[in-house]
């Protein structure tokens, strides 16, 4: 949240930075990887008055809390998301008509209480940045390259199957049909 009563009443054209740290309001973020709520988040924040509206270009950093989803680890990697986003006054903002609505959901937010709510808006953009299969950095620790691999594929009861490709993994092998 960003009060933004000098910006909008006192006639500032200049833009304005801001920063501000706390704790996340909510979960944000895809199921395997997101800013926890609670965790601690940084907003550096550039707010541009624009007559009957604000635009706030903002860089959110947080840690975020999640796994791999090929060695189920826990992951804590730095994140950095970018919003831009206009915040409105007044609904007719953009259209300049309140009673049009051409249902195209592309509504610029609303000031409310002389307060700009950015919360949405890093959820969306968390939504769109965030990886939704997230690994570790590098490969997962359990893969080692050097390891000497059977010069075949394990079966279904464990025992090594001479002269197939060691690469494909006999579960899929039903697939095979329709490449």
């Amino acid at each position: 949240m960003f009060p933004v009563a000098d910006l909008i009443h006192g006639g500032s054209t200049m833009p304005e930075q801001r920063r501000q740290a706390g704790p996340s309001p909510s979960r944000i973020g895809p199921e395997m990887i997101a800013i926890a709520q609670g965790a601690d988040v940084v907003v550096e924040a550039t707010l541009t008055p624009l007559g009957g509206g604000i635009l706030v270009d903002a860089d959110i950093t947080a840690t975020l809390t999640g796994e791999c989803v090929r060695c189920l680890r826990p992951l804590h990697p730095e994140a950095t998301l970018h919003i831009s986003q206009m915040f409105a006054v007044d609904p007719d903002f953009v259209t300049g008509d309140e009673d049009e609505d051409d249902g195209g959901g592309d509504s610029v937010p609303l000031i409310e209480r002389d307060e700009i709510d950015i919360e949405q808006t890093v959820i969306d953009e968390a939504g769109l940045s965030l990886p939704f299969n997230p690994t570790c950095e590098g490969g997962c620790p359990d893969e080692d390259t050097d390891v000497p691999k059977p010069d075949g594929v394990v079966d279904a009861d464990g025992n090594i199957v001479e002269g197939e490709d060691p690469r494909l993994d006999p579960r899929w092998s039903g697939l095979e049909k329709f490449l």
